[in-house]
C-alpha cells in the first residue's frame, strides 16, 4: 500500500492541475463570451451569403427552427433548405415556411440518395454544385438549430474583411423535459462547449459555421467532402492543413431543443467520438486521455478514500480531501460554465434551472456517462445516422451498410452531384424542375 500512496497523491496532484485549469478555461470562456455578446458590432458587412440548411425528417420545433433562418437581420441573403427526396416529413415544414416568407430568396433542393457518402455530405456538395457568381459567404447551419435574429449577421461580419476565412458557433442543448438522459446531454455537452476559446483550433461544428466563397473554392473543400461522412470533421482537416485559423464566434452559438432517451444518448456519444476517431484521431485520442485520466484518478481516489476509513488509516483524512478539492473544482467550473445561460440565452434561464443544477451538483455522474460513451468508440466501424447505417473504412471512406426506412422510388433518386433538382412550392402541390 505504501508504493501504491508514493504513486497515487502526485497523480492526484496532476489531476488537481489539470482541473485548475480547466476552470481557468472556463473562466476564460466565459470572459471572451461576454465580451463579444455585449460588445456593440461596428459596421455592417456586405455581400451576399448563401445559406445551406440539410433536412430529414422532423426534428423537434423544427417549423420555428426554420421560421428564424426566415427573419435573419442581414438583408442579402438566400436559404437552400436540402432534402433527400420530396416526400420527407420536412418538406411540408419547410414549404411553409417559405410561403410564409416569400420576401426572402429561398428555395428546396432534392438531393436525392447517396451512394458511398454520407447522406448530409452528399446533400451540401449537390446544393454547392452550381454556386451563383454573386455569393460571397457559405453559411451552414442544422436544421435542429434555432438561431437568434441576429446569427448571420455576425457570421458574416467576422468573415467581412481582410482577416475573414472561417468562423464557427455551437450548440447548447435545452432539454423539452427533465429526464436523466437529457440532464446528462447537457451537462456534457455544457463541458464540451466551455472548451471554445477565442480561437477553436481549427476545429469546425457543422451546425452553425461559415467560410469565405474564395477560401471554399480555393481550398477544394467540396471535392474534399467526396465519399466522407463527416462534413465538419473533413473541413477541420482541410483548414487545419491549410493553417487556416477558425475564430470561435459566441455570437453564433445556436439554441438547440432536445429530448432524448438513455439509449440514444449513448448512441449519439458513440456516433460524435466514432466519426472524431477516423477523421480527425489526434482530437480524439486527446480526449480519451484527458477523460481516462480524470475519471480513473477521481474513481481510483474515491476507493482509496473507502480503504482508507474502513482501516481507519492516518492518510485517509488526505484522501478525503483531494475528494472534497476535486469535486469542489468540478462544481466551480459548473457553476462559471451555467452562469452563461444569462450571456447567451437569458430567455432559458428559468427553464433551465434543473439542468443547470445538475450540472454544477451532478457533474461527476456526467463525466462517468460521457467516459462510458467514449468508451463506446474504441472498437467498431459501423455508425448509424438518421436511420442510415454506413460502414467507414481506413482513411474515412464510407460505404452505406442499409436503410432502416421506407422509400418511394418516385419520390427519390439517384442524382449525381453536379445535377440539382429544385422543388418549388405552389399553391397546389409541387413541382420539380433541374436547376442550372
Amino acid at each position: 500500500m505504501d508504493w501504491a500512496l508514493l504513486l497515487f497523491f502526485p497523480l492526484a496532484g496532476l489531476a488537481i492541475l489539470q482541473s485548475l485549469l480547466l476552470v481557468l478555461q472556463t473562466w476564460e470562456h466565459r470572459r471572451y463570451a461576454r465580451s463579444c455578446m455585449n460588445r456593440k458590432r461596428q459596421g455592417y458587412p456586405k455581400g451576399r451569403a448563401a445559406v445551406f440548411v440539410p433536412c430529414k425528417g422532423l426534428d423537434v420545433d423544427l417549423t420555428e427552427n426554420l421560421r428564424a433562418l426566415m427573419i435573419q437581420d442581414y438583408n442579402d441573403y438566400e436559404v437552400n433548405f436540402i432534402v433527400e427526396r420530396s416526400d420527407d416529413p420536412a418538406c411540408e415544414a419547410i414549404q411553409r415556411v417559405m410561403a410564409d416568407h416569400p420576401l426572402v430568396p429561398s428555395r428546396m433542393l432534392i438531393a436525392g440518395r447517396a451512394i458511398n457518402c454520407g447522406q448530409k455530405v452528399h446533400n451540401l456538395r449537390v446544393a454547392t454544385a452550381h454556386l451563383a457568381s454573386d455569393v460571397k459567404y457559405l453559411v451552414f447551419v442544422d436544421s435542429d438549430a434555432g438561431p437568434r435574429s441576429s446569427w448571420l449577421r455576425t457570421l458574416v461580419l467576422r468573415l467581412w474583411g481582410r482577416n475573414g476565412g472561417a468562423v464557427t458557433g455551437y450548440r447548447w442543448f435545452i432539454p423539452t423535459r427533465p429526464t436523466v438522459a437529457n440532464l446528462l446531454l447537457y451537462s456534457l455537452n455544457s463541458v464540451i462547449m466551455s472548451l471554445f476559446g477565442r480561437r477553436s483550433h481549427h476545429l469546425v461544428w457543422g451546425g452553425s459555421w461559415g467560410i469565405r466563397r474564395e477560401l471554399f473554392d480555393r481550398l477544394k473543400l467540396r471535392d474534399a467532402w467526396a465519399g466522407t461522412l463527416s462534413d465538419d470533421l473533413v473541413a477541420t482537416q482541410v483548414l487545419r492543413k491549410a493553417k487556416v485559423t477558425v475564430a470561435f464566434e459566441p455570437g453564433c452559438v445556436v439554441a438547440s431543443p432536445c429530448d432524448y432517451s438513455l439509449g440514444d444518448l449513448f448512441d449519439f456519444i458513440r456516433r460524435q467520438y466514432l466519426v472524431t476517431r477516423f477523421y480527425t484521431p489526434w482530437w480524439w485520442g486527446f480526449g480519451i486521455a484527458v477523460l481516462s485520466a480524470s475519471n480513473l484518478l477521481f474513481l481510483a481516489n474515491v476507493g482509496l478514500l473507502g480503504v482508507g476509513l474502513r482501516s481507519d488509516a492516518a492518510w485517509s483524512w488526505a484522501s478525503l480531501a483531494i475528494c472534497v478539492m476535486l469535486y469542489g473544482l468540478m462544481a466551480a467550473r459548473g457553476m462559471l460554465r451555467q452562469s452563461l445561460v444569462k450571456t447567451y440565452f437569458p430567455e432559458h434561464y428559468q427553464s433551465l434551472r434543473a439542468a443547470r443544477w445538475f450540472d454544477i451538483v451532478a457533474n461527476p455522474l456526467g463525466s462517468w456517462t460521457h467516459w462510458l460513451g467514449v468508451g463506446g468508440s474504441l472498437f467498431g466501424q459501423h455508425i448509424t445516422w438518421r436511420s442510415i447505417c454506413y460502414r467507414v473504412s481506413r482513411g474515412g471512406q464510407v460505404q452505406i451498410v442499409r436503410r432502416d426506412e421506407h422509400f418511394d422510388p418516385e419520390a427519390t433518386q439517384v442524382i449525381a452531384v453536379d445535377e440539382t433538382v429544385l422543388c418549388l412550392p405552389q399553391s397546389k402541390g409541387v413541382s420539380l424542375k433541374k436547376a442550372g
